[in-house]
């Protein structure tokens, strides 16, 4: 057993290794770890066991945890429409889609027909979460609206667990009881989570907190952690809301950024162990066998999907928004996997029909960091401007010149706009972010809606007259799309761009770019004359 779990931990890491060069997720790694070893130590049915299950499930839980902790009561409240209206509608549309073609079509019986249908409107909370925190796209107006839609998918799992249950019942006494037994579950769940978050947490942690043990304290946060997913499951609810509620709880308190700072090694680590035993349930034979039936259903639900979440979201936000979560959220979920286990071990679900869906959806998950990855730069590309949602812009008079181009007017371009009117300094801003669009045209700057990739906005604003060009955009792959279009017109001669790392400095390479500002060179400068400060003080 040891010498599997060393193979293991020095493939991935080899693996890993190689991805890191390449600029790809680690998640893929691990998946394909898990792969190699099913086939290397026939541990293909290693996956069934149940203790491996429930670590790698706390994975999850943990990923579960920190998101909470981003989100406090009155940020889900603020959110209540993606979660309640959005997520359950996403969930209902596809689950009644799904239903339909296999019933009716395909041939399924009701039973198998509803279970697959819910199987499949889940998606990935694993991956798109872990990659949303990671490139801080979960505070991005799409990482709202996809939270929102993953929060209300991990309630579902609830219901169809539920729902499955009474499949496998005749006794509608017994039904009933269920029925009733969740409900009151559900309250008494809630209410201890509530009350023991409001009234009790703080002065626990304050407490742990005064003995300046960091080990007391790293304990304790994995009490809370594990404590409350096991009591979500005690209740008979999923491991992950236990574990999110409690993170939302925390979040209340002053203790949140040192209870994410403890918990995110061991997050980490065992979402790698999630991952693995994720690649493990690749089957070559059946990928093999039913080669066409899989190459049918995996571009099928990944465009249901993305039409049904597209659609909805479209609704109430412009189209770059709706495509970002719609592609974000296409592939089938974890729980997923979960929901047809459980129904295969009930006879609901044929066993064929079940491994076929499980490679389908572990197919879908390994693509998905690929389609992640790529996303900003797929709808910068794809998905025009949303012209019909902006009036009355600001227009720049032909004669304009010397003039300084701000690309972006998030907090950032927002500094830099205060630091230019300090100096007296003419400026214009291109903004392609609604909300902020809204801002500045509310406080009366010169703000042009638009998009700083295309060259025929770049010239509405008399670029190529400027004095500088500064980019005041922080997401790497659409900082490169927009100076690949500004070095078209003006050679990036005057162009100024600030990177976070020597990384995307590199990246930018290409582009003939002179003023390039690393960001976290210019903050240890800074920091070092405060010290040098502080010493001749």
């Amino acid at each position: 057993m040891l010498g599997i779990i060393v193979a293991t931990t020095l493939i991935a890491l080899i693996l890993n290794l190689i991805l890191k060069k390449v600029q790809l997720p680690t998640i893929i790694g691990y998946i394909l770890t898990g792969t190699i070893i099913a086939y290397v130590f026939d541990l293909h049915h290693a996956v069934d066991n149940h203790s491996l299950k429930e670590i790698a499930e706390f994975g999850v839980v943990f990923l579960m945890f920190t998101i909470g902790l981003e989100f406090s009561l009155n940020h889900l409240k603020k959110m209540k429409r993606e979660v309640f209206v959005t997520g359950t509608l996403q969930i209902v549309v596809t689950t009644v889609v799904v239903y339909l073609i296999t019933r009716f079509i395909v041939g399924f019986d009701t039973q198998t027909a509803l279970i697959i249908g819910t199987a499949l409107s889940l998606s990935s909370t694993a991956i798109v979460l872990k990659t949303f925190n990671e490139t801080k796209e979960i505070k991005k107006p799409h990482g709202r609206r996809v939270l929102g839609i993953l929060i209300m998918q991990d309630i579902a799992v609830i219901p169809i667990l539920l729902m499955i249950s009474f499949f496998s019942m005749t006794d509608d006494g017994a039904l009933i009881f269920t029925i009733g037994k969740t409900i009151l579950a559900a309250i008494v769940l809630l209410a201890l989570l509530y009350f023991s978050g409001k009234y009790l947490l703080e002065p626990f942690l304050r407490y742990v907190s005064s003995t300046k043990s960091d080990e007391l304290f790293v304990a304790s946060v994995l009490l809370l952690a594990m404590g409350s997913a096991y009591l979500a499951y005690y209740f008979g609810f999923s491991y992950s809301l236990g574990a999110f509620i409690a993170g939302m709880m925390i979040s209340e308190t002053k203790f949140k950024h040192q209870v994410e700072a403890d918990l995110i090694p061991f997050r980490n680590i065992l979402l790698g162990v999630f991952f693995v035993t994720v690649g493990m349930q690749i089957n070559f034979k059946v990928i093999y066998e039913y080669a066409w039936i899989i190459a049918i259903i995996l571009p099928l639900v990944m465009g249901l999907k993305y039409i049904v979440i597209y659609t909805l979201i479209r609704f109430e936000d412009n189209k770059r928004v709706a495509f970002k979560s719609a592609l974000a959220l296409i592939q089938i979920g974890e729980f997923s996997l979960a929901i047809l286990e459980l129904a295969r071990s009930q006879n609901l679900v044929d066993v064929t029909y079940s491994q076929v869906l499980i490679v389908t959806i572990v197919i879908s998950m390994i693509l998905t960091p690929f389609i992640l990855k790529n996303l900003s730069k797929a709808a910068a590309k794809l998905i025009p401007e949303d012209v019909m949602m902006i009036t009355n812009t600001y227009n720049v008079s032909e004669d304009t010149e010397n003039h300084v181009v701000v690309l972006g007017y998030g907090s950032f371009g927002q500094a830099i706009v205060n630091e230019l009117k300090s100096f007296g300094q003419n400026y214009v801003i291109l903004e392609h972010n609604i909300k902020f669009y809204q801002i500045g045209k509310e406080r009366g700057e010169p703000i042009v809606f638009g998009n700083a990739a295309q060259r025929h906005i770049l010239n509405s604003i008399n670029i190529t007259k400027s004095s500088a060009v500064i980019v005041a955009v922080t997401n790497p792959e659409i900082l490169n799309l927009i100076c690949e279009a500004v070095n078209d017109l003006t050679h990036n001669s005057k162009t100024i761009v600030t990177v976070t790392n020597d990384e995307e400095r590199e990246a930018l390479k290409g582009l003939h770019l002179k003023h390039v500002i690393v960001e976290t060179n210019q903050i240890a400068r800074a920091v070092v004359d405060e010290v040098m400060y502080c010493r001749l003080s």
